[in-house]
């Protein structure tokens, strides 16, 4: 029998279990946990203050501080091996060595300034976001693009088809289709926190949530991440050090995006249905009173207008991108292990000088619209064309927002008093980013990763296969909570993981399996992830209500990760 009907066959079985645990979630209002009853708007702990998200996260590196007292001291040796043509550092087989215990007392206090230094990246990438959007918001430009959307696509209500299907359902399943492709290709994560700010106001007029906002983006990008395909970031990295061939396996890997997003989006529509009908039912309605503030913009009362400012900012910048695309013309982007080559620039050079022209002509809204379209443009081209990273990222939405205060005709100190009050606006979100890098800083400085690895990878030495390979997610599932970067975790267990795998009859590929599913989904919800932290911090949800809304969620996502598993060892699949 081959491969694919084997798969065909246990369909029914994923489809089920999997039918059973949302019924039974749902039965129980699982779906809002601990105590929120969503029907009647009360909490059994009503009068019981919810801590802060600070007071949370301190919790954690407070536990991490304990943990240290009694787990013992710990490392492996490392050694640096190149892997598709980057070096990484990886552990050394059987070289773990029990070492001195560094218990850490006061230093759960110097952890917040330790957190700073080691999330700086993400920290000034967010504060940077917040004051360059918010010099771009003075404009309104996006109230008119969100409003300008809405209203086009209610006019496809008229078409039999699309009311049936719901243009709702249908403009949230594409948007995060696409960016589940962005996480299943080149790993899209930390680019989410740009995009949160766009599509938390766009959900919220949609009649919506923030909840739903931050599922268009950074939920389905993490759906594609753990569903990866090409990522070179998780995939890439764990193949490359248990010598399989780049990419491969990427068949079955495919099914299992497949199913995941079919899971994933489906959820958010069926939470986006209750909103629906009673917006109130939200577990953030009270905290999205700051969104629905910024909402609802009358375009037709807008007045439309282009200074001249704009105009000769758009004639600077056409001139400057003709000098890029005339450098450097050709641009390979490299999309998992393929690489296109194409004139890219003067293509988007030459869409920019048609579409400014046109915007401008109708309004300085449309044209900064125009701008942000581009920046997003530039922004995949160049993480996919010149492996940009935080700092260029960054660097890219400062000049967006610059533009568009000088676009907008603001004098030079206006716009540094627009930057300043969105520095301000989103330095909450920073300071939890720093807080949250403290759990990590820890568990490094008491020596304990180390050891609970090899624990963890001890413990599977007398298991069969299917124990073994469901033993492998689930301590992948565990490192990710405290080693939340794909890449370093790839880096630090697969090269024992896959030699392991070997000795227990277990295919390599397997073993990749349970590391891009153990890797992927609980970036959602752990507190060491600067992304999710640095998400909710923009979205102002709360850590410990959304903790309380993706529990569910995740209990299915998980799963049905290893429901997806168990024909990795069980069935004869290609490239396993």
């Amino acid at each position: 029998m081959t491969h694919r009907k084997e798969i065909i066959q246990i369909l029914p079985l994923i489809y089920q279990i999997v039918v059973w645990v949302t019924n039974v979630l749902n039965q129980y209002e699982i779906f809002y946990i601990w105590g929120f009853n969503h029907e009647s708007g009360n909490n059994m702990f009503k009068g019981k203050k919810v801590p802060h998200t600070f007071v949370i996260v301190f919790g954690f590196i407070v536990a991490a501080a304990i943990l240290t007292w009694f787990v013992p001291g710990g490392e492996f040796q490392r050694e640096s091996v190149e892997v598709n043509g980057q070096s990484r550092e990886v552990i050394v087989e059987s070289s773990f060595e029990y070492v001195e215990s560094e218990p850490q007392t006061w230093q759960v206090f110097s952890a917040l300034f330790d957190g700073f230094v080691d999330k700086a990246d993400i920290i000034v990438f967010i504060i940077i976001i917040g004051g360059a959007f918010w010099i771009m918001n003075e404009s309104r430009a996006i109230d008119v693009g969100i409003q300008t959307f809405l209203i086009q696509v209610r006019k496809l209500e008229r078409f039999r088809t699309f009311r049936f299907l719901g243009v709702d359902n249908i403009v949230i399943t594409m948007i995060m289709l696409v960016f589940s492709i962005f996480g299943a290709t080149f790993g899209m994560s930390e680019e989410t926190i740009a995009f949160t700010i766009i599509f938390i106001p766009l959900a919220i007029s949609m009649g919506y949530d923030s909840i739903v906002g931050v599922s268009l983006c950074f939920v389905a990008a993490g759906l594609g991440f753990a569903g990866a395909l090409l990522n070179p970031f998780t995939i890439g990295i764990a193949q490359g050090l248990s010598s399989l061939p780049l990419f491969s396996g990427i068949e079955y890997r495919l099914f299992c995006w497949v199913i995941i997003n079919l899971i994933g989006i489906g959820w958010i529509l069926r939470y986006a249905a209750r909103l629906r009908k009673d917006p109130t039912r939200s577990p953030v309605y009270e905290e999205d009173a700051y969104w629905r503030k910024k909402e609802g913009v009358n375009i037709k009362e807008m007045k439309y207008h282009t200074p001249l400012s704009a105009w000769i900012t758009y004639i600077l910048l056409t001139v400057i991108m003709i000098i890029f695309s005339v450098r450097d013309p050709l641009i390979t982007l490299k999309v998992g292990n393929g690489e296109y080559s194409g004139y890219f620039l003067p293509v988007i050079t030459s869409l920019f000088a048609i579409t400014g022209f046109f915007s401008l002509r109708k309004s300085i809204h449309f044209y900064i619209l125009d701008l942000l379209a581009f920046t997003m443009v530039f922004l995949i081209v160049g993480v996919m064309g010149y492996s940009w990273y935080v700092k260029e990222i960054a660097t890219l939405f400062l000049v967006l927002g610059l533009v568009s205060g000088i676009a907008m005709n603001s004098s030079a100190n206006e716009i540094v008093k627009q930057f300043s009050a969105g520095m301000k606006d989103i330095l909450t979100a920073a300071f939890v980013v720093g807080l949250a890098g403290g759990i990590l800083v820890i568990l490094e400085d008491g020596k304990v990763i180390d050891t609970l690895l090899y624990y963890m990878s001890s413990s599977m030495e007398e298991f069969g296969k299917v124990a073994s390979v469901s033993m492998m997610y689930v301590i992948q599932t565990m490192i990710n909570i405290v080693i939340p970067s794909g890449s370093a975790k790839a880096a630090l267990t697969m090269p024992m993981m896959s030699q392991f795998s070997d000795l227990i009859g277990v295919s390599r590929q397997a073993t990749v399996m349970a590391f891009q599913f153990g890797d992927g989904f609980t970036n959602m919800i752990t507190p060491t992830s600067p992304v999710l932290i640095g998400v909710l911090g923009i979205a102002r949800i709360p850590y410990e209500k959304w903790v309380k809304w993706i529990i569910p969620f995740m209990a299915v996502l998980i799963l049905t990760g290893w429901l997806l598993l168990l024909p990795t060892v069980l069935m004869d699949l290609a490239g396993f």
